[in-house]
């Protein structure tokens, strides 16, 4: 079995549950560093949020790949959910882009928070992401993140 198949294999999809997701773009590919496309994919995750589909505590985008903490909503489970963002936010940026053809690699890394791990600890980590990828100089100087506590 393929290593994406068993990791949705895996998957356990609970409405309710804190989720860590991290996708990537395909081949790794800057797209981020563009403002319009940056802000095409914000919006999809606003939309989600505002839709009910999730709840989003904190979120980095990346050049090259998303970090982002929510909880799920009862609307559909984790699988579902992502798919929605990658399809209606590959669809904003080719809106904008027409030649990008594939914006999302195939698949995503999840990790179901605990109910021991501190929420509040991993949105850090998530925000923190462009500081360590020298990114930035120091912490809130990168544009394109957001966290309910911080």
């Amino acid at each position: 079995m393929a290593h994406q198949q068993r990791l949705r294999a895996a998957r356990v999809s609970t409405p309710g549950q804190p989720y860590h997701v991290i996708t990537s773009t395909d081949s790794r590919r800057s797209l981020f560093i563009s403002l319009p496309l940056a802000r095409a994919v914000i919006g999809v995750m606003r939309q989600m949020h505002d839709a009910g589909w999730l709840h989003s505590h904190a979120w980095v985008l990346m050049p090259d790949h998303l970090h982002w903490l929510f909880t799920l909503g009862c609307r559909a489970d984790l699988s579902s959910t992502m798919n929605r963002f990658k399809s209606g936010s590959a669809h904003a940026v080719r809106l904008i882009d027409p030649k990008t053809a594939q914006v999302w690699q195939a698949g995503f890394f999840d990790h179901g928070m605990r109910r021991n791990e501190d929420l509040m600890t991993v949105a850090r980590y998530i925000v923190a992401n462009p500081l360590r990828a020298g990114l930035c100089q120091q912490f809130g100087d990168y544009s394109w993140w957001d966290a309910e506590w911080i």
